[in-house]
């Protein structure tokens, strides 16, 4: 599913004395299938901006396209809108609630009005992707491991088959464990279920690892939209945006101030250790 967002501003309070200005005059392309990382800092707009993608806020002006179809244009198609975008909010767990992960994972699906043959394969189907097994069924959600909550979370909205999945901070507030899991898992959905994927993160690493674009938000403006190795090269951008590059991006500058002669735009730890190597044995 393509998203196109066309000279979108919001204004929270408009007309009234404390009105503000949130996201303004926003405008990208993500086409099917891309996984695009968010990024900026806390009140840059983000959050505000992911949540007009399924018509959760009508924007003050401008318009949010699904493959060529506005989706404010007819309220009685908001249920369809919000099926096909899927968010995923900060600590999802809060919003668990069932008996178990099953019949937690199952009530969206429920909700659509599915048989129960549809059903139990949605749900099956959810928690594989998510790395849950049948002998999490039947626990109580709430038993389940910080990283397994957040999970099962997934799992539900996942279980309704969205085109879209966007994960807000999907691993904030988890132990390292936790943040590995929820990494894996995701790795998973990019590449067995080939849905678009926007991931909102503070943390570089996280997206540097994930996304294949980047777009940077600062005061409520996307300011850079570019490929993952472009934009950790902008070290000085991403400074000024109150961000900073991977620790990597400033180990390589670091080391080329020194003469190494390494590539610019190498931001993973892999990366970086095959460059030293292939120097090394250049030189050897």
């Amino acid at each position: 599913m393509q998203i196109e967002v066309k000279n979108l501003s919001f204004t929270y309070g408009a007309g009234a004395a404390f009105e503000k200005r949130a996201i303004e005059n926003i405008n990208f392309t993500i086409n099917k299938g891309e996984f695009v990382g968010l990024i900026g800092q806390t009140g840059s707009g983000k959050s505000t901006l992911i949540q007009h993608l399924n018509a959760l806020l009508i924007p003050t002006s401008g318009n949010v396209y699904l493959n060529g179809n506005d989706v404010h244009a007819d309220k009685t198609k908001l249920k369809k809108v919000r099926q096909s975008v899927g968010l995923v909010f900060q600590y999802p767990e809060h919003q668990l609630f069932e008996e178990t992960v099953y019949k937690d994972v199952a009530f969206g699906p429920e909700n659509l009005g599915l048989d129960k043959n549809e059903i139990d394969a949605r749900v099956r189907d959810a928690l594989r992707i998510v790395g849950l097994s049948e002998d999490e069924y039947e626990r109580s959600p709430f038993e389940l491991s910080g990283g397994q909550k957040r999970r099962a979370a997934i799992a539900g909205v996942l279980a309704m088959r969205p085109e879209v999945l966007v994960l807000d901070e999907p691993t904030a507030g988890l132990d390292p464990r936790g943040r590995n899991e929820i990494f894996e898992q995701i790795k998973i959905m990019r590449d067995e279920l080939k849905v678009t994927i926007i991931l909102v993160s503070h943390s570089m690493e996280d997206v540097a690892k994930l996304a294949s674009r980047i777009l940077v938000m600062k005061e409520g403006k996307i300011i850079f939209d570019g490929g993952v190795a472009e934009t950790f090269k902008q070290i000085e951008m991403l400074e000024q945006t109150g961000l900073a590059a991977p620790q990597v991006s400033y180990l390589i500058r670091e080391l080329n101030n020194r003469g190494f002669g390494l590539p610019d735009d190498i931001y993973t730890v892999d990366a970086a250790f095959e460059a030293v190597i292939k120097k090394i044995r250049d030189a050897s």
